[in-house]
């Protein structure tokens, strides 16, 4: 039996998934989380197989909490299930300890064939996502500008794009206002920006903002 950890901050979305999978045989969610402050406690205390995290919850970004959860529960497979677009996050997702990312408007189906995978101990890659990364090889595709930044500018590239400020963004990430101000410096310099404005902007047009 997988046992899985159900991880989203919206309750009707949780309610809805987990009605599916209960019709599974071979799965049951044994825990479920609307932060991720709530997954590190249950991944710390709860047997779990497969957990299933949204990209957007309260709490630690979602690359943070990975890196937390790789020390708790290094047995735990992640498998990111969001409606963010794969194309920007699932190969951060992916390098950061992800088994698999699938996008929300994805059947139900494939999310269990997803889960059967990871729980096996391999990774899940979507047709779409396949076909992405294999145009990603081409030098001549189109790679956006922020995949080249770090993550932990593309953390700080995110909160500035919501409209966060450099005070909060500092309080979120456990950093001074001082380092979130320099990581704002070289996320303008990577991006060819001037302003915040532009970086809310340039969030917007790629779908970056949560």
């Amino acid at each position: 039996m997988i046992r899985l950890l159900l991880a989203d901050d919206h309750l009707i979305v949780r309610e809805g998934i987990k009605r599916y999978l209960t019709d599974m045989p071979d799965m049951t969610v044994v825990a479920e989380a609307a932060s991720g402050d709530e997954v590190i406690a249950l991944a710390r205390a709860t047997e779990i197989d497969v957990a299933l995290l949204d990209l957007s919850m309260p709490g630690p970004g979602f690359l943070q909490l990975m890196a937390q959860l790789a020390d708790v529960n290094p047995d735990m497979a992640i498998l990111i299930l969001s409606m963010q677009p794969e194309e920007m996050y699932a190969v951060r997702a992916l390098r950061a300890g992800a088994k698999g990312y699938v996008p929300k408007d994805h059947s139900p189906d494939e999310l269990a064939s997803a889960i059967r995978l990871v729980a096996a101990g391999k990774r899940f890659v979507s047709a779409s996502l396949a076909e992405s990364l294999a145009l990603g090889i081409d030098p001549a595709s189109n790679r956006p500008r922020h995949a080249d930044l770090s993550n932990r500018e593309f953390q700080v590239l995110v909160r500035l794009g919501a409209g966060r400020s450099v005070k909060e963004i500092a309080a979120q990430l456990t950093l001074s206002p001082k380092t979130v101000s320099t990581y704002r410096v070289r996320i303008l310099d990577k991006l060819g920006l001037s302003t915040t404005a532009d970086v809310i902007r340039y969030a917007v047009e790629h779908e970056l903002a949560p």
